[in-house]
């Protein structure tokens, strides 16, 4: 942990921004379909430690991901701009999960 107190401490990283990414994300994945598939398959082996750090690498990989392509559309796009398509997407699929599908309408 020297390199993150270091990296902290020279100005190149902000322990707000930390905390505040780590909460959103951690918050993001209590009870998503990673973390229940994480617990079946931890339930049905005999090896949870292997889970574990599956699961903890297919994370990491997914966030860098969203990093690299997050930070390159920065560089192209405007800041404002990055902001607003990840505000209208979570605005799109919070009201799509709100809307009801015509089956279910149906239904009732």
């Amino acid at each position: 942990m020297d390199w993150l107190t270091h990296w902290l401490a020279n100005g190149e990283g902000s322990w707000q921004l930390l905390a505040l990414s780590f909460a959103t994300v951690f918050l993001a994945e209590l009870g998503d379909k990673s973390q229940l598939a994480a617990i079946a398959l931890s339930g049905n082996s005999k090896s949870p430690t292997a889970v574990f750090v599956g699961t903890s690498v297919a994370l990491v990989t997914a966030s860098a991901i969203g990093v690299v392509v997050g930070g390159g559309a920065a560089l192209v796009l405007p800041t404002v701009w990055v902001k607003g398509a990840a505000a209208i997407g979570f605005a799109v699929l919070g009201i799509r999960l709100l809307w009801p599908k015509p089956s279910d309408e149906a239904e009732n």
